[in-house]
């Protein structure tokens, strides 16, 4: 009996770890162009780490997001991305952040005239 009671006992177990298991929803790629912060953000450490630059204009995008942690994590990844700041500060308002913004933008615009992908 006591035997028994064992094996339905580690049954029982062994289902519900494989039950609760079964159910963890797949986590998402992590890429910057995803709308949440709580994925973007680690990509763009990601992006960092790897020193992809095809990141760089999503980063520039979102220099303009509403977030201000997305604006502080995309202005330190360009800066060790791409060695510039070019005078942002994402604590800013969004006019104040207009005009480094727009520099951001030319920046992109002057690397692809000058046949350099961002």
């Amino acid at each position: 009996m006591r035997a028994r009671v064992r094996v339905v006992f580690w049954s029982v177990a062994l289902c519900s770890t494989f039950a609760f298991v079964g159910c963890v929803h797949p986590r998402a790629p992590v890429v910057v162009t995803d709308p949440d912060p709580s994925v973007k953000i680690p990509a763009y450490k990601q992006a960092v780490r790897k020193k992809d630059r095809a990141a760089v204009r999503q980063l520039v995008a979102d220099l303009d997001s509403d977030d201000p942690a997305v604006r502080l994590y995309a202005i330190n990844a360009l800066e060790r991305l791409t060695g510039e700041q070019l005078g942002y500060r994402y604590f800013d308002s969004d006019e104040a952040r207009r005009p480094a913004v727009e520099r951001w933008h030319q920046w992109l615009r002057d690397g692809e005239t000058a046949g350099h992908r961002q």
